[in-house]
């Protein structure tokens, strides 16, 4: 089906912000043939087996009721009483009945849909009232569908009402022969059978219509590509301001970043490619810690605040490379690089006490220094 404003065909399936928008206006999917189904049902199995007993009350308030005395006709009090107790008798035997009968009409529906109070739903609309619109529902595809199940249903129970009937002839044949009492019995039960097995026989209908409402609800809220982006703007935001506050947080991380450089031991590069930060605690228990790290024009500004700051720039590109992809900003370096990072920091080390004090030139081969096969990277 088009959309009326875009002319762009609904072939998305409903998102959940839809789904939900739906069921909070009260749209949600129910059948009412399944409903009717499970009540009939319900009734009939329930009349099975409390019946008789309603039957009883029944007989018992009205047995009563004729045997008024005159003196009882002309008290007050006295029917009052006899009113409470028909009541009271009544109830007790229709209160399983109507109860089991209340519990089906409420389960069945939520079965289906779930439950759902909407107030929008009970709020009044003009357009209910527009007759055009009626006419509409009425003789548009939903009112020939509902024509065809109520054809169905008629031919259906018709059908299964006249083999029942025809099976049963001879058992109706000789409820004439039989005493009042045992013929009404013996009727009671034919018939509870009866409505049972024609609730029964709706069930076929039950299983048509409970997929097909399912699919023509699905249907109904079904969306358009455009539908989908405007929500997914509402929803999470302009893609542009999206991208825009990425970019901004980013570049506050890497001032961050560019401002812990100045406190690291030692920076090693690929050489140009990338470059990583080092930091290690000596009075703490802790392995040396990644506090900046880049590649390309990043790892050039970290080499020049580092420059700048008078932080040991090395060349070690095997293990530039394995830290880089190996350890994320903040964390420790992992253990398969103790002896590699060791044995740089301590070149550090000896470099500045060299340049402090001199001495012999400390010399490190930043070639050969030992990285797992796992770390490597090319």
């Amino acid at each position: 089906m088009a959309e009326e404003s875009s002319g762009q065909e609904k072939t998305e399936q409903p998102s959940a912000k839809r789904l939900n928008d739906a069921r909070e206006k009260g749209q949600v999917p129910r059948s009412r043939e399944f409903t009717t189904v499970m009540v009939l049902i319900a009734s009939a199995v329930a009349m099975l087996f409390l019946g008789e007993r309603i039957i009883q009350s029944i007989a018992e308030v009205m047995t009563k009721s004729f045997t008024f005395t005159r003196k009882e006709l002309f008290d007050p009090a006295a029917l009052a009483h006899h009113f409470l107790y028909s009541i009271e008798t009544i109830s007790l035997g229709l209160g399983g009945f109507l109860a089991i009968t209340v519990l089906a009409a409420l389960i069945a529906p939520a079965s289906i849909g779930g439950w759902n109070f909407s107030t929008q739903a009970m709020a009044p609309k003009a357009e209910r009232l527009d007759p055009l619109k009626g006419l509409k529902r009425i003789f548009g595809p939903q009112g020939l569908i509902e024509l065809a199940k109520a054809l169905g249903k008629f031919i259906l129970i018709g059908t299964i009402s006249v083999l029942i009937l025809w099976s049963l002839r001879d058992q109706l044949l000789t409820l004439g022969k039989q005493e009042v009492s045992v013929a009404m019995t013996s009727l009671g039960y034919l018939v509870v059978w009866v409505f049972l097995a024609i609730s029964c026989s709706l069930i076929l209908i039950a299983l048509i219509d409970v997929p097909f409402q399912h699919w023509n609800h699905i249907r109904q809220l079904k969306m358009t590509k455009q539908e989908l982006k405007d929500e997914s703007k509402e929803t999470d935001g302009n893609p542009e301001v999206k991208g825009r506050i990425r970019r901004l947080q980013v570049e506050l991380s890497q001032q961050r970043m560019m401002q812990d450089v100045p406190t690291a031991d030692v920076i090693i590069t690929n050489p140009t490619h990338y470059a990583v930060a080092l930091r290690y605690d000596q009075t703490g228990n802790g392995a040396p810690m990644v506090v900046a790290k880049g590649a390309d024009l990043i790892a050039q500004q970290i080499r020049m605040v580092g420059d700048a700051n008078e932080v040991p720039v090395l060349s070690a590109p095997p293990l530039t490379r394995a830290i880089y992809f190996s350890t994320e900003l903040g964390q420790e370096i992992p253990s398969g690089l103790y002896i590699a990072v060791a044995q740089v920091l301590a070149f550090v080390f000896q470099l500045r006490r060299y340049n402090n004090q001199g001495g012999n030139k400390p010399h490190l081969d930043t070639e050969d220094l030992p990285i797992p096969d796992e770390l490597k990277r090319d």
